[in-house]
């Protein structure tokens, strides 16, 4: 069960991390790589508490869907995202907001999860999977970051 964690210092206010970070349309910007698009739930905006999105995608070459619910939410300071149907055994995803005065958010991203097929899982995590899931996390949460602070600087300049 390996467990990704990230931490991005934001100069952006809490709120304007928060909404990015649950942003189905700036997800679908952020993962453009692997053709990842919301195909039913919500599908675009803000996903809220007890709705969930279904994406789809292609990674390692194969089109895939996977469902994740929004299970945890605490406005602007955490989310929770749990698969409901993909090919995970299991994953839990938090995402937490820490304001760092009025200007500056540390986010804090944990990413949990089991892979399917026992120890032929395990071991093409060790191979593979662990270092391509850190890659796809940090590569989203980074454009999160560059969005949330172009957003911040928009807002002080109105």
């Amino acid at each position: 069960m390996p467990v990704i964690r990230m931490e991005f210092l934001i100069g952006a206010p809490q709120q304007i991390c928060f909404d990015a970070a649950r942003s189905i349309d700036l997800h679908m910007e952020s993962t453009a790589k692997t053709r990842e698009r919301a195909i039913a739930g919500v599908t675009s905006g803000l996903i809220q508490l007890g709705e969930s999105v279904t994406w789809e995608a292609v990674h390692f070459g194969i089109k895939q869907n996977l469902t994740a619910k929004i299970t945890e939410m605490e406005e602007p300071r955490y989310f929770v995202d749990e698969m409901v149907a993909g090919a995970f055994k299991r994953f839990r995803h938090e995402h937490k907001f820490i304001p760092l005065g009025t200007t500056q958010t540390r986010m804090l991203d944990t990413f949990d999860y089991t892979s399917p097929a026992g120890i032929l899982g395990r071991f093409f995590d060790w191979l593979v999977l662990e270092k391509y899931m850190a890659n796809f996390l940090r590569t989203r949460n980074e454009y999160i970051k560059s969005v949330a602070e172009a957003q911040a600087l928009l807002s002080q300049n109105e």
